[in-house]
C-alpha cells in the first residue's frame, strides 16, 4: 500500500467484501432470524470502510489528476456490490501498471 492506487485497491476490496456481507449474511440473518446485531457490526464496518474508500479516491484524484469519467466510475463501483472488484479489474490494473512504468522512467 504504497502507492495511492494501491491504497485504493485494497480498501476498494475490502470494502467491497464488506457490502457484500452486509447483504449475503447480515441483512438475511435480520430479516429472516430477527438477529439485527450483525447488521449493526457490519454496517458500521462497512461505513468506515466507504469513508476510507472515498478518501482514496480523493487521494489517487488529486495524485493522478482523473477525469470526471474515472471519479464517477470510482463512485458508482462503491454503491454496486461487485463495483468495486469490476473497477479493479477493469481500470486499476492498468493504473497501477502505468504509475510504475512512470516511476522506473524517473528513476532511469
Amino acid at each position: 500500500m504504497k502507492t495511492p492506487i494501491s491504497r485504493l485497491r485494497t480498501v476498494g476490496i475490502y470494502e467491497g467484501l464488506s457490502y457484500l456481507i452486509l447483504l449475503g449474511i447480515a441483512m438475511p440473518l435480520k430479516y429472516m432470524f430477527d438477529m439485527p446485531l450483525f447488521v449493526k457490526y457490519v454496517g458500521w464496518a462497512h461505513g468506515v470502510l466507504f469513508v476510507l474508500y472515498m478518501l482514496a479516491l480523493l487521494q489517487v484524484t488529486l495524485v493522478h489528476n482523473w477525469g470526471f469519467k474515472k471519479v464517477a466510475a470510482g463512485f458508482i463501483a462503491s454503491l454496486l456490490p461487485f463495483g468495486p472488484f469490476i473497477l479493479d479489474k477493469k481500470l486499476l490494473d492498468k493504473e497501477e501498471a502505468a504509475a510504475k512504468e512512470q516511476k522506473q522512467a524517473q528513476v532511469a
